[in-house]
C-alpha cells in the first residue's frame, strides 16, 4: 500500500471523527453525523484531486473511504456523551488530522511531478479545506480563521518543509515525516502554548 493511500486513510478517519464531534455539539441526528463526518473527511482531498485532475477522485475509486467516515460517525454518535470536553478533543484531533492531511496533499502533488508552488498549495488545500467546509456548514467561525492561531500557516510551513527536504533527499518517508512534524508542532504549539501570528490593529487616522 502506497504512502499516499495510507495517508488518505488516516486523514479520512481522523477528520471524520472531528466532523462527528462537531455534529454532536450541534445535537444532530445520525444522518447529520454521517454527513458532517464524510464532508470533513473527503472535502480537502476531493478539491485536491479535482485541481490536480486526478481521475477518479480518491474516494470514488475506493468506497472504503466513505465507509470509514460513516463508521467513525457511528462511533462518535454512541460515545460522544462520555467525553467531558468535546471541543478540546475536537481541537486536538483536528491538529493530528492536519498533520496527516498536509503530507497527503504534498505526496499527491509530488507523485504528479508538480512544481514546488503547487506542491505547497496542494498540501494546504488538502489539510485545510475539509475542516473549513465542516465549520461553515454548521455556522461556526472556521478553525482555519481563528484570530491569530497557527493553522493555515502551520500547513504552509509543513508543506514548505517537505519541498525543502525534497531538495536534499529522495526518501519519500523522510520528506513526508518532516512535513507532518513541522505541521503538527506549529499547530500544537498554538493550542498548548498560545503561539499566535500578529493580528491587524486599526489605528486612528492621522490628522
Amino acid at each position: 500500500m502506497s504512502a499516499l493511500i495510507l495517508l488518505d486513510y488516516a486523514s479520512v478517519l481522523i477528520f471524520a471523527l472531528t466532523g462527528a464531534l462537531v455534529a454532536s455539539r450541534q445535537q444532530l441526528d445520525i444522518v447529520g453525523f454521517a454527513f458532517l463526518a464524510c464532508l470533513t473527511a473527503v472535502g480537502g482531498g476531493t478539491l485536491r484531486d479535482v485541481l490536480l485532475d486526478r481521475n477518479p477522485v480518491f474516494w470514488m475509486g475506493n468506497a472504503n473511504y466513505i465507509l470509514i467516515a460513516c463508521a467513525a460517525a457511528l462511533l462518535v454518535f454512541v460515545t460522544a456523551h462520555l467525553v467531558e470536553s468535546r471541543y478540546r478533543w475536537l481541537l486536538w484531533l483536528d491538529s493530528f488530522a492536519l498533520a496527516v492531511a498536509v503530507p497527503a496533499g504534498v505526496s499527491a502533488a509530488m507523485a504528479m511531478s508538480q512544481t514546488p508552488v503547487i506542491v505547497v498549495l496542494m498540501g494546504m488545500v488538502t489539510g485545510c479545506m475539509g475542516g473549513l467546509m465542516r465549520d461553515v456548514v454548521v455556522g461556526e467561525v472556521p478553525l482555519v480563521l481563528k484570530q491569530g492561531e497557527l493553522y493555515v500557516s502551520a500547513a504552509f510551513a509543513g508543506a514548505l518543509g517537505a519541498v525543502g527536504a525534497a531538495r536534499v533527499t529522495d526518501d519519500l518517508l523522510l520528506i513526508l515525516g518532516i512535513c507532518a512534524v513541522f505541521t503538527w508542532a506549529l499547530r500544537a504549539g498554538s493550542l498548548a502554548f498560545g503561539w499566535r501570528l500578529p493580528v491587524y490593529r486599526a489605528r486612528p487616522p492621522r490628522v
